[in-house]
């Protein structure tokens, strides 16, 4: 599993790189204006269907189910992606035209409360990167077929060749021929096309063709596992993410902007630690999951999960504590240049903060989640998920007239700790818990080897910061790197000095990892 997750982490650290020259570029060229506004509003609508659509299944239903034929029933399985792939290109191609036509009333749903000229701009972008809902939609159950068949690495870079092809075409584009941020839209279409590419390697002996017939029996049983989780999702999809948007549009122009750049920092230790670690965990899960359905032994399900939320504590408290201390220097260093301004790096920093209380909880929560999946049980996090956007959503009215569009990032934290936390209990529960698997041993020593790197952190920026200056990009990337190594080693030091066990199996699966040809 550490092995797996080092690969997954490689490609999720290229993906963040990346991604974190999107948002320098789109900071750089536009701010935090209308101009970002209306481009985040355009790019959310594919994602929500995507995640409506495919994206929710890939975890849920498509990837554990792949699992089953994977083994011996190999010539089954093409004729099941064949079948999927075919009514993923009819259903989506008919829901793209759809959203291309009723484009601004999409728009106008999600951004009630900007300008009409920032909802006349998201229309049209959002018309030119509609059809990306089928780019990566095919991508997603490409990637699903990749991790039943433990091919990780095309997967793993899927988000960098995404974000690659939205640098390039905005480089191009509009650093070029000043296009505006129409370039960021049609960099989206790019990057989708590259995501497909991309995957073809992977399915190299795989025999596909269009067919499309909806009598598979697999089929009833994806709709099976997914119609729970689908639940959740259309609470989300439909319901908290554009009353999000539209309460923070309500709150001032650039609010969504500011918003978007925080999610991303923030989003960058959650995919290089628990994403990377949930899917190369879910087919050992799944595969536990069929051990105990046969036998009744819940071991080895524990084992696995105990091994993964070891790992994810020992890498997400030191990440959320460093990111926490340094957070404006870092926004300061990956935005503040051209129209980003000192005034915006502010407003991010304590968005981001904000963000980060709920950071650990998400990391383990999405593991939490998966466990579930992996157990075919889609229906009891999708409760959990009704039940805690409710209360996100009711928690966001209520602050939003004291916090403005800060109620919204605290809610959301909020929300991360109760969803984590219901997971946990009832999945402790039918397991017979982890408590014999030194999790509780793990959290304690990283939270104490992550308040003694706090301290050495805190005091390396109070010293470098004013021998710096806040000018530069040299001193702006030495006000983030000097303290981070200082932090860094002391948390290594003493993790070694406590024998955090995971920390020495990380390095050692690393080094095993990058001595072998492939995976």
């Amino acid at each position: 599993m550490a092995r797996t997750a080092g690969l997954i982490s490689l490609g999720n650290i290229a993906s963040r790189v990346m991604g974190l020259a999107v948002i320098t570029i789109k900071a750089l060229f536009f701010g935090a204006g209308g101009a970002v506004d209306a481009f985040n509003v355009a790019s959310s609508i594919p994602t929500m269907l995507y995640d409506l659509l495919i994206g929710g299944m890939i975890n849920s239903s498509l990837v554990p189910v792949f699992i089953e034929y994977v083994q011996d029933r190999r010539e089954e399985l093409w004729k099941l992606v064949s079948i999927l792939l075919s009514l993923t290109v009819v259903v989506l191609a008919v829901i793209v035209l759809i959203a291309e036509l009723f484009a601004p009333t999409i728009v106008a749903l999600i951004s009630g409360g900007s300008s009409p000229d920032v909802q006349a701009l998201a229309t049209r972008l959002f018309r030119i990167m509609a059809p990306v809902i089928l780019l990566i939609s095919l991508s997603g159950v490409m990637t699903a077929v990749l991790l039943a068949l433990k091919r990780f690495k095309y997967p793993a870079f899927t988000g960098f060749v995404l974000n690659a092809g939205v640098v390039i075409a905005a480089l191009v584009l509009h650093g070029l021929f000043g296009i505006g941020i129409t370039a960021m839209a049609v960099g989206l279409l790019l990057g989708g096309l590259f995501q497909v590419a991309l995957q073809f390697p992977g399915l190299r002996d795989a025999r596909l063709r269009f067919h499309f017939d909806l009598s598979h029996p697999a089929l009833r049983r994806l709709l099976i596992l997914y119609a729970p989780n689908a639940l959740a999702l259309l609470a989300d999809v439909l319901i908290s993410r554009p009353v999000s948007f539209n309460l923070a549009s309500h709150t001032g122009e650039g609010s969504i902007a500011v918003m978007d750049y925080a999610t991303r920092l923030r989003e960058m230790p959650q995919g290089l630690v628990a994403v990377a670690i949930s899917f190369a965990a879910l087919p050992l899960l799944a595969a536990n999951a069929a051990h105990q359905r046969a036998t009744g032994d819940h071991l080895p399900f524990r084992e696995t999960l105990a091994r993964g939320l070891r790992l994810a504590l020992t890498l997400i408290i030191p990440a959320t504590v460093g990111l926490f201390i340094l957070a404006r220097p870092v926004v300061a260093l990956a935005y503040e240049r051209g129209l980003f301004v000192a005034h915006d790096t502010e407003l991010v920093t304590r968005a981001l903060q904000l963000y980060l209380i709920g950071l650990p909880f998400a990391a383990i929560d999405l593991i939490l989640i998966f466990s579930f999946y992996a157990r075919q049980d889609t229906l009891t996090p999708a409760l959990i998920g009704v039940v805690t956007i409710a209360i996100y959503l009711l928690q966001s009215i209520i602050l939003l007239p004291t916090l403005g569009v800060f109620s919204l990032i605290l809610a959301d934290s909020c929300k991360q700790i109760l969803h984590a936390a219901i997971c946990a209990i009832i999945l402790g529960r039918r397991i017979g818990g982890v408590g014999n698997q030194r999790v509780w041993r793990t959290l304690g020593l990283a939270l104490i080897a992550a308040a003694a790197m706090g301290g050495a952190t805190y005091g390396t920026l109070a010293l470098v910061e004013p021998a710096l200056g806040p000018n530069g990009l040299l001193a702006r990337a030495l006000t983030v790197i000097v303290p981070t190594a200082a932090g860094g080693a002391i948390y290594l030091g003493l993790a070694t000095l406590f024998r955090v066990e995971d920390i020495s199996l990380l390095w050692a699966a690393l080094r095993r990892r990058w001595g072998a040809n492939s995976l």
